[in-house]
């Protein structure tokens, strides 16, 4: 088995970059009834929303509460197919390479930023064989702890929770769902940032993440909110602070890292629908105008809260700008703390 396809899943990753945010809010580039006079006949079979995860994952729940709103805007079926692999880069390669404009792709931060950082044998390019069509969800990740932690105090208090983990050093570790995460780069970033030192363990996903700390195995992690609110709420982990500038609508009990001292670690999972960008633009256009106007419905809005999403629907350039930034920013980690594939 190739590096490439050990690589394991990158998660829901990445970092929220403030160029970025003024981008998100901006329309759509193009009007959707120009791209359908454009193609006049299109679409004439099934299209396909190609998701790198399992059923009942994440990404696949945010592709199906796209599909059945966004074949009636088309007026012909749309398919959610699942290519599991290689923390969702199988999928990304299989869409990067389709020809017949009736495939797209919904992705997470790693797919569309740093995933050739991350593994050379990475087969597609981010930036050159995928066109960005909108930004459909983001979320904070939340620090994390089990209730009791030995050597660390009681409670939620960041600062002192911070100063206990600095003290520890690397006896202690922390979970992720794999190498090139959000959570191992934003928790690569809280160490430069803090002068932390625990050892990173990759695990197959999230939930395994929780178990091993409910365990005993680890001491910490960046937890997606609805994971950690729910065994929160269970008495089974404590909630530190959520990594972004200011309290999330997500976990709004949960005060910010940022409150807590840390600077400039503002992070975020976000998923996001490309294109093969062989795919005519006009086409381009009219899919990323129905998609953009079903992810600002007040119906998709409330569905993708409830799975943990705060709903964006950015324009393509604003997708764009997010992944240029994110890039930037997550490749100097990649770099600085020489994180590469396993």
């Amino acid at each position: 088995m190739s590096p490439f396809s050990k690589a394991r899943r990158t998660v829901l990753g990445t970092t929220a970059m403030t160029l970025a945010l003024a981008a998100l809010s901006s329309g759509p580039a193009f009007s959707a009834t120009q791209g359908a006079d454009a193609t006049p006949g299109w679409p004439n079979k099934p299209l396909r929303i190609v998701v790198g995860f399992p059923g009942g994952s994440s990404p696949d729940l945010t592709a199906r509460t796209f599909a059945e709103p966004l074949s009636k805007k088309l007026g012909h079926p749309v398919i959610v197919e699942n290519k599991v692999g290689a923390g969702g880069n199988i999928a990304a390669d299989h869409i990067a390479k389709s020809r017949d404009d009736h495939t797209i792709g919904l992705f997470i931060n790693g797919n569309l930023t740093v995933a050739n950082l991350i593994n050379k044998r990475v087969p597609y390019n981010p930036q050159k064989d995928l066109a960005p069509l909108t930004l459909v969800g983001v979320s904070p990740l939340v620090l994390t702890a089990p209730v009791h932690l030995p050597d660390a105090p009681d409670g939620t208090d960041a600062r002192a929770f911070l100063a206990a983990a600095k003290k520890a050093g690397d006896k202690w570790s922390y979970g992720t769902p794999g190498v090139g995460t959000v959570g191992h780069i934003g928790t690569e970033l809280m160490k430069v940032r803090t002068g932390i030192a625990p050892v990173h363990v990759p695990y197959p996903g999230y939930p395994q993440v929780a178990q091993a700390m409910l365990g005993g195995q680890l001491q910490m992690a960046l937890l997606p909110p609805a994971l950690a609110l729910a065994q929160e709420k269970a008495g089974k982990l404590r909630l530190i602070g959520v990594t972004a500038a200011g309290r999330s609508t997500l976990a709004p009990d949960v005060p910010s890292l940022a409150e807590a001292g840390v600077p400039n670690l503002n992070l975020e999972m976000w998923n996001a629908f490309a294109a093969p960008s062989t795919m005519p633009a006009n086409l381009q256009a009219r899919l990323s105008d129905a998609l953009i106007e079903i992810a600002r419905s007040p119906e998709v809005r409330t569905k993708m809260f409830q799975q943990g999403w705060q709903a964006v629907g950015s324009s393509p350039e604003g997708l764009a700008n997010r992944i240029k930034a994110d890039t930037a920013v997550m490749g100097k980690i990649i770099k600085d703390q020489g994180i590469r594939a396993e």
